[in-house]
């Protein structure tokens, strides 16, 4: 365990998330790709303004008394100092120290700035606090400013008020949005006169009970008056301790990356997200399942028993005793029966002369991926997951035809080896004899007298006994038929080879067919979550 750890600089995360939102752009929806892009680029964009400056936004409801709030922590009324600003439509800036202060401001959308001589507190440094638009304004325009322009200070000062601090509108749907950003928040609850001084607390707590729903951890709330100026100090006091500390800048931008990528991957940290880029790919079992289920839709085990059935027929067609492997030619070749091609197609672009795969292949073909996108999606988040069920919808309907091109460019070992063709020999030698003789036979029988130069007198000699046209008609009919007897058994075992090689040979091409139109496809959307979740881990440091 390491005793020091630091995060990865702040440019760098930013630079991941960015990274993030675009690859996850066909998997995230368009408003979290939305989100993850704004805080990227505001969050590089205010890191290349002024670092120096602090900005603190006043938010708060009308009625709140927010701008007398933001003028009493100023020290001046610059509300009424200046009648040509439309404070219920445009932000106000009073700038403390401005130079240097200008393209942020620029960067704001603040026009009405208000530069203020000397210090705010003693090392306050550089600080802007911005009275702002309501965020409850009946004008949308209004609503808008204060709406983006939370998301753009370094420090949210939340102003509410004895009437309005339970207000279910004001907390779902500002205070709640930035509940990460707790670090950068204050909580002021204005107006506090109106209260008794023994309700001052009451309230307060209920306020902070209400912050503490929402998600503001370690909220406070600071009670304040400007009639009767309670609290303007415990205000000043905090936004000074926020202004020297100089990491309100940092610290907002944390909230925002924390605050986003949370709400894409609740309950993950960056150990987990690590731990899950090892995992790009379900294990071999899954695969090995699937290609078994679609070895099945295509028949493999039926195609292996007919390549077997074919080569007894072959054999027996070139090997059997002659006399009555001649019928066999006329039985129909089981493969050819099938439509599978005898010779594989090496370039795999053809399709086979099986017929299309049928609605119960179809469905087995379909279960085989429809279990392996469920193994992939293992571990994946809802959207990754989802996207992983529509593509293999895409790929069950393409795979058929790719399941068919690997059935057709399996080599089907179906054809006997020519070392065979010494027993066709022996077999036409064998008939050779038993005609030769039968054939003496016949010419002793009708024309004696064509044998009587060549034998004299013994027109048909022996050997122990036995006539000579009778041992060759007996030694060559038995040869035949015991060759076609051994032969025969040869084929069964030898076929059983060929059914194990055949199905082998189909296994490893669906393998290769799946491997590219099904784990391909899918893996890749799992290696992009690996990736997307790699960049998620740093962005969150």
């Amino acid at each position: 365990m390491a005793l020091f750890s630091s995060k990865p600089p702040l440019g760098e995360r930013l630079d991941a998330l960015g990274q993030a939102a675009e690859i996850g752009r066909p998997y995230l929806s368009p408003a979290q790709r939305e989100r993850l892009e704004k805080v990227a680029r505001a969050g590089a964009e205010r890191r290349a303004l002024s670092a120096e400056h602090t900005v603190v936004g006043f938010f708060g409801a009308t009625g709140s008394g927010k701008t007398s709030l933001f003028n009493a922590i100023v020290g001046e009324d610059l509300g009424k100092a200046a009648a040509r600003r439309p404070t219920t439509s445009s932000p106000l800036a009073a700038v403390w120290e401005p130079v240097g202060s200008e393209e942020l401001l620029d960067w704001l959308g603040v026009e009405d700035r208000r530069a203020r001589s000397g210090e705010f507190a003693p090392g306050a440094g550089p600080l802007i606090l911005l009275d702002l638009p309501d965020f409850d304004s009946v004008e949308a325009s209004n609503r808008a400013i204060a709406e983006r322009l939370a998301g753009q200070v370094d420090v949210l000062v939340w102003v509410s008020d004895p009437e309005k601090y339970a207000d279910s509108v004001i907390h779902e749907q500002f205070i709640r949005p930035h509940a990460n950003h707790a670090a950068v928040t204050l909580a002021v609850l204005n107006k506090s006169d109106l209260l008794a001084e023994g309700d001052v607390p009451t309230v307060s707590a209920s306020f902070k009970g209400l912050l503490l729903d929402d998600g503001l951890s370690n909220a406070t709330v600071i009670p304040t008056s400007t009639r009767t100026g309670a609290g303007l100090d415990t205000l000043r006091d905090a936004i000074t301790r926020v202004a020297r500390a100089h990491t309100a800048q940092s610290a907002r931008i944390e909230a925002d990356i924390q605050s986003v990528t949370a709400d894409l991957i609740p309950d993950a940290s960056g150990k987990q997200l690590a731990k899950q880029e090892k995992q790009s790919r379900p294990d071999k079992h899954a695969k090995r399942d699937m290609d078994a289920t679609l070895a099945e839709a295509t028949s493999a085990d039926r195609i292996a028993d007919k390549a077997a059935a074919a080569y007894r027929k072959r054999l027996h067609e070139r090997t059997g005793w002659l006399l009555t492997s001649w019928i066999t030619r006329f039985r129909p070749d089981p493969l050819r029966r099938m439509g599978v091609r005898d010779d594989a197609d090496e370039l795999g672009v053809h399709r086979s002369s099986l017929p299309e795969l049928d609605a119960a292949s179809k469905a087995v073909s379909n279960r085989g991926v429809r279990e392996y996108a469920e193994a992939v999606s293992q571990g994946l988040p809802p959207q990754w997951a989802a996207a992983v069920s529509d593509r293999a919808g895409g790929v069950a309907e393409q795979l058929p035809a790719e399941l068919d091109r690997a059935v057709a460019r399996t080599r089907v070992p179906a054809q006997p080896s020519k070392a065979w063709s010494l027993l066709t020999l022996i077999q036409w030698l064998a008939l050779v004899a038993a005609l030769v003789g039968v054939l003496w036979y016949l010419l002793v029988a009708l024309v004696p007298g064509v044998l009587t130069p060549l034998l004299g007198g013994d027109l048909v000699p022996d050997v122990e006994g036995w006539p000579i046209p009778t041992l060759l008609i007996m030694a060559g009919l038995l040869t035949g038929l015991v060759i076609g007897l051994v032969s025969a058994v040869f084929g069964g075992v030898l076929g059983s080879g060929v059914r194990r090689r055949t199905k082998a040979a189909l296994r490893r091409e669906i393998a290769v067919a799946s491997e590219d139109t099904v784990v391909a496809p899918l893996g890749q959307i799992r290696e992009d979550y690996a990736r997307f979740a790699d960049r998620v881990a740093l962005a969150r440091g």
